[in-house]
């Protein structure tokens, strides 16, 4: 695991900014939190989409990151299931595949009662 990248990982402004935190990273793996506050909600009082979608776009680039080289995504689609319920969201991505330039991640979604409320798909471009 590459600590410079670690370190670029955790210093990512715009997920401390909405509350982002990371919980564990290793190779291909990682797992991000966030607390539910009243700045998370749209105008129909439930999640606003784009912060789920962040929430599952750090844990990619977390997992994705830790393998030690430089990958910035190219593609991802999300998937909404179900409102989320609860005062947190969890986000658990794992790797799919990997050649020596792309790499595909799943990254499923989690209410603070498990239920999977999003998933991600995710390509990454890893730089030489």
């Amino acid at each position: 695991m590459n600590d410079d990248l670690i370190k670029a990982i955790k210093n990512d402004r715009f997920a401390k900014y909405i509350g982002i935190e990371l919980v564990r990273v290793e190779p291909g793996f990682a797992v991000t939190r966030m607390e539910i506050t009243e700045n998370h909600l749209n105008g129909v009082d439930i999640v606003q989409g784009g912060a789920t979608y962040t929430l599952a776009d750090y844990a990619f680039a977390a997992a994705s990151n830790a393998k030690g080289r430089i990958t910035v995504g190219v593609q991802s689609s999300i998937t909404y299931f179900k409102p989320p319920k609860g005062k947190f969201l969890t986000a658990q991505a794992k790797e799919v595949s990997a050649t020596r330039s792309l790499c595909s991640y799943s990254i499923d979604v989690f209410d603070e009662t498990d239920t999977l409320i999003a998933r991600m798909s995710a390509c990454g471009y890893i730089k030489a």
